[in-house]
């Protein structure tokens, strides 16, 4: 294979230059399904990062059903039949960067709280548990973009209260301490609350895109988070390629 190596002048970090350079080859066809690809030496080698990096970006090719990753044996792409449409969990902070943008956050909760019955039993908790609570808004080129509203398993992240999340946001910090093994979503278009269009800077009336996701590593919740985005700013958009 021939030598590369990421580059700093891309918007994208490491491990996306790493992954994307990975989907261009499966699109190519370089590997048909169910061919061996590089090994994570092979790719460290290769683009001159850590192993990380890779792993980070073959965990996320693996999420989105385009690998298979078979412990003590390697890397396969994936059959076309187990390849279907899928929402990507991506850190909106690299989403931002992607676009040329600036992202900053503003952190207006971040605590210990009880966790009502319904909550506690969403995160596989007892009724009363302590769990984490944060409501952070993040902004591009200084508009408000999203207002994420995100409860955490102290379980699987005892550090989480302790991170700056105006330096990092929290689904880079919860990929990296506990990694994704499942996800469900959930997308409607609704009203935002008070509050949300408080911190949002748009009318009660105005319709946004409001994404409720629960993610699970190793068979235990980890997180739920309400993620509100006004309608007029944000845009979901896919891409599938057989």
């Amino acid at each position: 294979m021939a030598t590369s190596s990421t580059s700093a002048a891309s918007p994208l970090a490491p491990y996306a230059q790493v992954k994307h350079h990975l989907k261009d080859e499966l699109a190519r066809g370089r590997f048909p399904p169910g061919a061996l690809m590089p090994s994570e030496a092979e790719l460290v080698a290769q683009f001159g990062v850590s192993r990380m990096t890779v792993n980070r970006a073959l965990r996320e090719l693996q999420a989105e059903g385009l690998v298979e990753r078979v412990q003590g044996v390697g890397t396969f792409a994936a059959q076309l039949h187990r390849v279907a449409s899928t929402l990507t969990i991506r850190d909106l902070h690299e989403e931002i960067a992607a676009r040329g943008h600036h992202h900053h956050a503003e952190v207006h909760l971040a605590r210990e709280e009880t966790a009502p019955a319904a909550l506690a039993e969403r995160l596989g908790l007892a009724p009363g548990a302590r769990v984490f609570h944060t409501l952070i808004v993040h902004h591009e080129n200084g508009v408000p973009l999203q207002c994420e509203d995100r409860y955490v398993n102290p379980a699987c992240a005892p550090k989480y209260l302790q991170v700056d999340f105006t330096q990092t946001t929290p689904t880079h910090y919860l990929l990296e301490v506990a990694p994704l093994w499942e996800a469900q979503f959930q997308i409607e278009a609704a009203s935002p609350t008070a509050q949300e269009a408080r911190l949002l800077g748009v009318g009660r009336d105005e319709p946004c895109l409001v994404v409720t996701r629960r993610t699970v590593s190793r068979g235990t919740p980890v997180t739920i988070a309400r993620l509100v985005h006004p309608g007029t700013r944000y845009l979901v958009e896919g891409a599938f390629k057989p």
